[in-house]
């Protein structure tokens, strides 16, 4: 009788857990699974206006893209852009982290304004961006505000000497972001002992950069490697800033043009053009190049080994 009550019960321990696990399961075949082998196989097939995958020709979807010279210089704007957002949001959200952790009272306030443009969508706040802040129009705000101190109104998208649109796609991105890797800097700040910097004290290390540099960046090791990881990844799925600022074409700089990031190189090769085996190819590549760099900033910095 025992046998047979354990035998039920472990049948109903497998049904439970099977009735709590399987619509997330099915979400994820449906809506991730499939998807990532329907378009693999529509990266290998010459797939102009269908979706259907059929007449397979191989890798050549690969090999036209990575001879693509519009697709090269779009991987190249995307690497100018990882190299302008990536350390700058890692120092200020650090620095904002430190700022707000030495904050007594009305820390949760301090947090929760921060945070709050992580919450807006990027497209709205590219809009807000494009139209109000940087229109290059004299009335626009940072217009006004520069012509404060005799500054002429600048015209911040469309210009090649300096290329100001830098300017507008970086601190767009930079504000809708800092407030969320503030969060996580803020959590592993949390985490670091408090008997390591009272030990610090004894020894007669104050507050400044060398209790900074020895006790609290290694004890943030592993919390400054994954801010840099998902820093970067955010950097080069890089869409709406680029699409809805500088418009599907890339801005326009006299004769030149500064060449679109990938993803909106590949909406317009897919959805435009309706090369969608072209376009799937894309895609992978992408994804190849960011794991390639993710494994690689991981190798650097140790991501996932043993701590020493």
């Amino acid at each position: 009788m025992p046998i047979l009550q354990k035998s039920q019960a472990d049948r109903s321990a497998t049904f439970a857990f099977w009735a709590f696990v399987s619509p997330a399961l099915l979400g994820l075949t449906v809506f991730t699974l499939v998807p990532i082998v329907w378009g693999f196989l529509l990266s290998l097939s010459h797939a102009q206006n269908t979706i259907h995958p059929g007449h397979f020709i191989g890798f050549r979807n690969y090999a036209d893209l990575l001879t693509d010279e519009a697709f090269l210089k779009s991987l190249v704007t995307i690497v100018v852009f990882a190299v302008f957002i990536v350390p700058l949001t890692f120092a200020v959200s650090l620095g904002l982290a430190l700022l707000v952790n030495k904050v007594g009272w009305g820390r949760s306030f301090f947090r929760t304004v921060f945070f709050i443009p992580s919450a807006v969508s990027y497209v709205v706040a590219s809009l807000i961006w494009k139209v109000s802040l940087f229109n290059g129009l004299p009335f626009g705000f940072v217009n006004h505000l520069i012509g404060l101190f005799g500054v002429h109104p600048v015209a911040w998208i469309g210009t090649a000497h300096p290329p100001w649109y830098w300017l507008v796609l970086v601190t767009v991105r930079l504000w809708l972001q800092v407030g969320f890797f503030m969060i996580i800097f803020l959590a592993g700040l949390q985490e670091i002992p408090k008997s390591l910097y009272e030990a610090a004290s004894v020894d007669g290390a104050g507050p400044g950069w060398p209790v900074f540099r020895y006790i609290t960046l290694p004890q943030l090791k592993a919390t400054s490697v994954s801010v840099l990881l998902l820093n970067l990844i955010a950097a080069f799925q890089a869409f709406d800033e680029f699409y809805n600022i500088l418009g599907g074409s890339g801005a326009s700089i006299g004769n030149a043009s500064l060449a679109r990031p990938p993803l909106v190189y590949l909406y317009s090769l897919a959805l435009s053009n309706q090369d969608f085996g072209r376009g799937a190819a894309g895609g992978f590549i992408l994804t190849a190049l960011i794991f390639a760099v993710t494994l690689l900033q991981g190798r650097i910095f140790g991501f996932g080994g043993s701590e020493k």
